[in-house]
């Protein structure tokens, strides 16, 4: 349950090793990962944001998952990748909300995970382009994806909507263009083309 209100709002973007389209989106959660088992990385830009008076405008953190297998089946390792440059107080906070300790969306995966990996600052470059999303964090992270083009407008992606989603229920569907994971004892690298990403802006509050 959350302590106190807050809110953050911004851009997000993921990618992970299942194929494009990863099965967790159509299933809600209860497929078995195309590689058996799920690793992936959801990256939050915050533009605007604060709790209990601390202001997180600005920056940058990755919340790392890796599951064994189905996520709905639970067990999930979570670590944190938090910028560097923020405070301590600043990082309290991001925690609290990526852990769902703060409430918001984020709590609803609080059942499924079965242990924190802890926290890793880094700087953490996240940019944003047309259907382009690329975030960098320094050795533990390196992807980047870009949207499936809709035939009805080529400058939009094509999204879907309605999911389960903690980060927003409406997503574009993106092509992972490169994924390199070196982070929490999770270690994937691809470039193939053939994986999935995610992206779309975000706005969570408590």
């Amino acid at each position: 349950m959350a302590s106190s209100s807050w809110h953050i709002s911004g851009e997000y973007m993921e990618t992970c090793n299942c194929a494009l389209l990863c099965p967790c989106i159509t299933s809600n959660l209860s497929a078995k990962p195309t590689e058996g088992d799920c690793q992936a990385a959801v990256a939050m830009r915050v533009d605007k944001g604060a709790k209990d008076g601390v202001v997180l405008d600005g920056l940058s953190f990755v919340v790392m998952l890796h599951a064994p297998g189905p996520m709905s089946e639970g067990n999930i390792t979570v670590g944190l990748i938090i910028e560097a440059q923020a405070t301590q107080a600043q990082v309290d906070a991001l925690t609290a909300i990526a852990t769902g300790a703060a409430g918001g969306p984020m709590a609803a995966l609080g059942p499924l995970v079965g242990s924190f990996a802890g926290i890793e600052r880094r700087p953490v470059e996240f940019s944003a382009s047309g259907l382009e999303r690329v975030v960098r964090a320094g050795d533990l992270l390196d992807q980047s994806c870009s949207g499936l083009p809709s035939a009805a407008d080529p400058a939009q992606a094509i999204v879907i909507d309605n999911v389960a989603h903690p980060v927003n229920s409406r997503i574009a569907l993106a092509r992972a263009t490169r994924s390199l994971f070196n982070a929490f004892g999770m270690r994937w690298n691809d470039s193939s083309g053939t994986r999935n990403g995610h992206f779309a802006p975000f706005s969570w509050s408590a």
